[in-house]
């Protein structure tokens, strides 16, 4: 009789397994993991080490149309060993287990549901068991069903929310020796990069860290083309740094390009207004010396982040633009979103000009893979958002006007770079 129902039970699993080709498999390696994304462990494997049903398993789909969903988990489990979970989407829940063979996946089905209407849907995968207990090492979730006509799921193991980014055209032969922006952040997940001040030669921003730690960051690339390793960069195509401000810490970066880096570490507020300025000042005509200023919020007064001389420049900034980085997959589901204005650049005869006008553009990701990427206008200032996993999207190179504020930023008083300081 047990060779009977083993029979039955292997036959059912593949007969499940051949179902599931003719509709839409999602890989477990693009989900995320709530509330503790370090809590388990996610790769191109799938999701391994789910032991603490305190944790969930979501995946986030967009569906062009209303219909009928049938869904299923793939996953392995030691032999002997059963599994009881719920599956959650668009409103309804049930509850499915499954015993492992210890060899090959099995198929957990959950049954029919309904998708309402089109538009992205959540599915929350709960752990029935005590803790200390697999909940199964996840392959896949898969789908069935008319709904599933046209929909859109991200399935490749790159789960960081696109890049976006704010192109500020100026003309072409302007001199441009400062760039000032503002920017606000209204959401300040870990892994989130804002940058405010950007430029042919490098980047001016803040970033969330840690729970405990924020940074305003300034960086400089070198000259030639490494991506990688600084150590291979020749002398004369490294920045050097001339002078940085109190309790900045400065050294190297590579792996995106490589070049000189610094950053003050300072709990930055969401809500609250912050301000950069980046400068270029040519020293001959082969080297250029940029800077980057930060009104400190606390001491309500510019300071020097650091300041670099740059090879093989002689010239002043282009290129201007913003961006908006999630740097960190786990979280890559949660929305990032920041406000830009207030844009002024000075050029070389001492012209205040202010930037009104900048297009979207957003990274590979945001293609095809990540739709949830946006630019507008809001509360009279530019806006990036990106992540989060709602509906509509911003077409690449859509241009935006703001409203003029007519206040340049006539308070800068910067400081002047000194010897690099040993702090």
């Amino acid at each position: 009789m047990m060779r009977i129902l083993t029979t039955v039970v292997l036959c059912f699993t593949a007969s499940m397994a051949a179902a599931a080709d003719s509709g839409l498999r999602v890989p477990a390696s693009t989900a995320y993991v709530d509330p503790k994304p370090e809590a388990v462990h996610v790769s191109e494997k799938g999701v391994t080490g789910w032991k603490d049903p305190s944790q969930k398993v979501l995946w986030f789909g967009q569906f062009k149309k209303p219909g009928s969903l049938e869904c299923s988990v793939e996953l392995r489990l030691p032999s002997g060993t059963t599994s009881r979970l719920r599956l959650a989407v668009a409103g309804r829940s049930r509850e499915a287990s499954a015993e492992g063979n210890g060899r090959d996946p099995v198929i957990v089905r959950f049954g029919l549901f309904e998708v309402p209407a089109a538009g992205y849907q959540r599915f929350v995968l709960e752990s029935l068991n005590e803790k200390g207990r697999p909940a199964g090492d996840l392959d896949a979730l898969l789908l069935d069903g008319s709904a599933i006509q046209d929909a859109h799921f991200n399935l490749k193991p790159r789960r960081n929310a696109a890049s976006v980014h704010l192109f500020y055209p100026v003309p072409k032969d302007e001199k441009v020796e400062a760039f000032y922006c503002e920017m606000t952040g209204l959401e300040d997940p870990l892994w989130t990069y804002y940058m405010a001040c950007g430029w042919h030669r490098g980047y001016f921003g803040m970033q969330v860290n840690s729970p405990t730690e924020r940074r305003i960051i300034f960086s400089v690339w070198d000259s030639g083309d490494e991506a990688v390793d600084r150590n291979k960069v020749a002398a004369d195509n490294r920045v050097t740094l001339v002078g940085k401000g109190e309790g900045v810490y400065s050294g190297d970066f590579g792996n995106e390009g490589t070049g000189g880096h610094s950053h003050l570490k300072f709990m930055w507020r969401t809500g609250e207004r912050q301000r950069f300025i980046v400068t270029a000042r040519p020293t001959n005509a082969t080297h250029t010396v940029y800077s980057g200023y930060y009104f400190h919020p606390e001491k309500k007064e510019w300071i020097l982040i650091s300041s670099w001389r740059a090879p093989k420049e002689g010239g002043y900034l282009r290129g201007l633009y913003s961006f908006s980085e999630n740097f960190g997959g786990a979280n890559g589901h949660v929305v990032r979103k920041a406000l830009y204005g207030n844009q002024w650049i000075r050029t070389a005869a001492g012209r205040w000009v202010e930037l009104t006008t900048a297009s979207f553009s957003h990274d590979a990701t945001g293609k095809a893979d990540r739709l949830d990427r946006f630019m507008g206008i809001e509360k009279g200032q530019f806006f990036l958002s990106h992540g989060g996993l709602v509906d509509g999207f911003t077409k690449y190179g859509e241009k935006f006007d703001r409203p003029r504020t007519g206040r340049p930023p006539s308070d800068i008083r910067w400081p002047e770079p000194t010897s690099p300081s040993t702090r």
